[in-house]
């Protein structure tokens, strides 16, 4: 792959992951119809929102992958996994409405996004700071999860 579609694929991978997860599920969102906990934002907030945070993600893993070419196996296994089971948690949400198990995997990427959080702080610092709106939006979504399940 040369280098110029190598950067674009790092830049709008999370992006593309994001829309192809939206399709699957924009006819099994029932977040209106649900009760939500107190400071639940209303749902035109979250397209906004995870378009801002996948494009800030493509951007730290493209400036971790530019700065760091060599041996990041670790790193980018950790990366592409929270992608996935970020991508996995509104399947499980909203197309399964398996709410429980939804808590269950929220917390496990929230484990998940910290430690690549922590690998990306040690090798480029950049990187770590362009995804602490990620992680605050997922501990934030953790909060809401757990809401929703305990009201409905």
């Amino acid at each position: 792959m040369n280098s110029k579609l190598k950067s674009a694929f790092y830049l709008f991978f999370p992006l593309l992951v994001g829309g192809i997860v939206s399709l699957l599920i924009m006819n099994s969102i029932d977040y209106n119809t649900l009760n939500r906990p107190p400071l639940s934002p209303p749902s035109i907030l979250f397209p906004i929102a995870w378009s801002i945070i996948y494009l800030l993600m493509g951007i730290s893993y493209y400036l971790f992958k530019k700065r760091h070419p060599e041996d990041t196996f670790i790193e980018s296994f950790v990366y592409y996994s929270q992608l996935f089971i970020n991508a996995l948690w509104s399947i499980i949400f909203f197309l399964f409405k398996m709410r429980f198990f939804a808590i269950i995997w929220i917390i496990f990427l929230d484990v998940v996004v910290i430690y690549m959080l922590y690998l990306f702080y040690r090798k480029e610092k950049i990187s770590f700071y362009l995804n602490i709106p990620y992680l605050i939006w997922i501990l934030f979504a953790t909060y809401l999860t757990i809401g929703i399940y305990l009201l409905n």
